[in-house]
């Protein structure tokens, strides 16, 4: 049986979601962040030697990575749902978006949920270059978006799952005002039972 080592608060929800979406079983090992530095526990150490979150765990395989780990999972247990047909154009605009949702997106959200954290007066180069990076990522995530259902077509996969946990993360810090199409988006598959389930586990 696979075993998800969950952190309470991260990106860890997305492998939840994606074997919830799948019905696949799995065993989960819940983990909490610490409640002064917010940083994971050094027990995940013991499980990856990143010790971060999410670690899948299937027998002799121990995987760490979000999108790692869902290429896994569907190319293993998933008999080809959740991912377009290798070499179709889906198949490549699902390719991109997995990968943005940790390169492009990662650096503003994360940056900007440090930067909250902080005392500022919005005037530092760092600031200033995150809200370019901002600009640039969220302005063709809402394009994409107002043309298409879903950031690789027609159709819902993993794909969604990277990014919309990324873009909950950006919304908690208010990263999505004023893009609408990205609103109503992340409304719409934040209503789909398995991410109902996953977000339940914290």
């Amino acid at each position: 049986m696979l075993t998800v080592h969950h952190l309470n608060q991260s990106r860890s929800t997305r492998i939840l979601w994606l074997l919830e979406e799948l019905a696949i079983d799995y065993k989960r090992v819940d983990y909490q962040r610490d409640a002064v530095t917010h940083l994971a526990p050094d027990t995940l150490k013991l499980v990856h030697p990143l010790g971060k979150a999410p670690i899948l765990v299937d027998d002799t395989v121990t995987l760490c990575e979000s999108s790692t780990i869902i290429e896994y999972v569907l190319d293993q247990y998933s008999e080809q749902r959740l991912r377009p047909a290798q070499g179709s154009q889906s198949y490549y605009q699902y390719l991109e978006w997995s990968h943005f949702a940790e390169g492009s997106l990662a650096l503003p959200v994360v940056t900007s949920t440090l930067l909250n954290m902080e005392t500022r007066d919005g005037q530092q180069p760092m600031d200033g270059y995150i809200a370019k990076e901002a600009n640039v990522d969220f302005t063709y995530i809402d394009n994409t978006l107002s043309k298409q259902p879903y950031f690789a077509g027609d159709e819902f996969t993993a794909a969604d799952i990277m990014m919309a946990v990324s873009l909950d993360m950006a919304s908690r810090v208010g990263l999505l005002k004023g893009k609408e199409h990205t609103l109503a988006y992340l409304k719409k598959v934040q209503q789909r039972p398995a991410y109902i389930k996953a977000k339940s586990f914290g």
